[in-house]
C-alpha cells in the first residue's frame, strides 16, 4: 500500500518544520511555501491525500487557495484542513463553505495535530474504498459498467468535439456456460480473473478495461478501427496462449468506432455484440470489426485456429 501523503502549506518555514515534526512517522510529508506551489503540488502525481494549508499567506491565502482547489475536477476530492491563529466563527464558517473539512488553531499543539491527521487518514482511506467499491467489478478489480457509461460520455463528447478517434471492443468468453457447468462456477470465476488480468496488463494506461458483466468484457481504445483492431488481434492470440487452471479459453471480439452516425455508447455496444455475434457464428475465437465502410468490413476480420 502506498504511503499516505500529506501537503503542508505554510509561508513560515519554522511553521512548515514544526507540522513536519508532528507527523514524522505517521505519513509521508511535502512542503510547499505559498499557495501557487501548493496548486502545482496537489496536481502532481502522485496527488497528496490531505493539505494542511495555513489561511494568512502573502499574494494567494489560503482561501483562495481552497477555492481554486474544490473548483478543478482533478483536485476538488482532495481534503483540506485549515491552519489558522484566528479562531473565530466567522473564519471557521468561511473555509468550511469553501470545502474544507477541518480546522487546526495555531499555535501548533503537536498531539492535536497528529490526531486530527489521523482521523482524516483513516475517512479518507475508508471513503477511497468505496469509491473503488463503487467503480469497480468485485470479482475482477476492473471498472464495472458504471464507470464505464460516465466515461464512454465523456471520451464520446471529447469526440464530437475534437474528431478523436474513439473504438469500442467487446468480448465474450467462448463456452463459458459450459466451464461453469463441467467445472463449476469458482473454476468459472478463476477464468473470469484471468482474462480480466491479460486485458489489463495488456492494455495501455489511457484505455479503459470493464467487465460488463457475467462473461462479456469492454475495452474503450483512442485509436482509430485499424488500429484497434490490430491490438485486439494480440490479445485474441494471448487469451488463446493462456490456458488458466489448464483449461483452453478463447474469446470471440467486436470492434467499432465511433463515427458521425454513431456517437453513444449504447448504440456501440450493440453493433458491437452484433460483431460478436457473428464471430460466434463463423467459428468463435476470432476478431470482427465494424466500421462506416461495409465494403471494409471483411478486410478487419480475423480468425483463429
Amino acid at each position: 500500500m502506498e504511503a499516505f501523503r500529506v501537503l503542508i502549506v505554510d509561508d513560515i518555514k519554522s511553521n512548515l518544520m514544526v507540522m513536519a515534526k508532528c507527523l514524522q512517522g505517521l505519513c509521508e510529508v511535502i512542503k510547499a511555501h505559498n499557495g501557487r506551489d501548493c496548486l502545482e503540488l496537489a496536481r502532481t502525481h502522485p496527488q497528496p491525500d490531505l493539505i494542511l494549508l495555513d489561511v494568512r499567506m502573502p499574494d494567494m491565502d489560503g482561501h483562495a487557495v481552497c477555492k481554486e482547489l474544490k473548483a478543478s475536477p482533478e483536485t476538488e476530492s482532495i481534503p483540506v484542513i485549515f491552519v489558522t491563529g484566528n479562531d473565530s466563527e466567522e473564519d471557521e464558517e468561511q473555509g468550511l463553505l469553501l470545502g474544507a473539512i477541518d480546522y487546526i488553531t495555531k499555535p501548533i499543539r503537536p498531539v492535536i495535530v497528529r490526531a486530527r491527521v489521523s482521523v482524516h487518514m483513516q475517512l479518507k482511506q475508508q471513503r477511497d474504498k468505496l469509491r473503488f467499491m463503487a467503480l469497480h467489478d468485485q470479482l475482477t478489480g476492473l471498472f464495472n459498467r458504471y464507470f464505464l457509461t460516465e466515461n464512454a460520455e465523456v471520451r464520446l463528447a471529447h469526440f464530437r468535439r475534437h474528431k478523436t478517434p474513439l473504438s469500442v471492443v467487446l468480448m465474450d468468453i467462448d463456452k463459458f456456460k459450459s466451464i461453469n457447468d463441467t467445472y463449476g462456477h469458482e473454476m468459472g470465476d478463476l477464468v473470469l480473473m484471468a482474462v480480466a488480468e491479460l486485458l489489463e496488463n495488456n492494455t495501455r494506461r489511457e484505455d479503459v478495461v470493464a467487465r460488463l458483466g457475467g462473461e462479456e468484457f469492454v475495452i474503450l481504445m483512442e485509436c482509430p478501427l485499424d488500429a484497434a483492431m490490430v491490438k485486439v488481434e494480440k490479445l485474441r492470440q494471448q487469451m488463446e496462449q493462456l490456458m488458466p487452471q489448464g483449461l483452453m479459453v478463447t474469446g470471440s471480439f467486436g470492434v467499432v468506432d465511433a463515427c458521425a452516425e454513431v456517437m453513444e455508447l449504447n448504440p456501440l455496444l450493440k453493433r458491437a455484440d452484433e460483431c460478436v455475434y457473428q464471430a460466434k457464428d463463423q467459428g468463435r475465437n476470432q476478431v470482427v470489426g465494424w466500421c462506416s465502410k461495409p465494403a471494409a468490413l471483411q478486410e478487419l476480420n480475423y480468425k483463429g485456429n
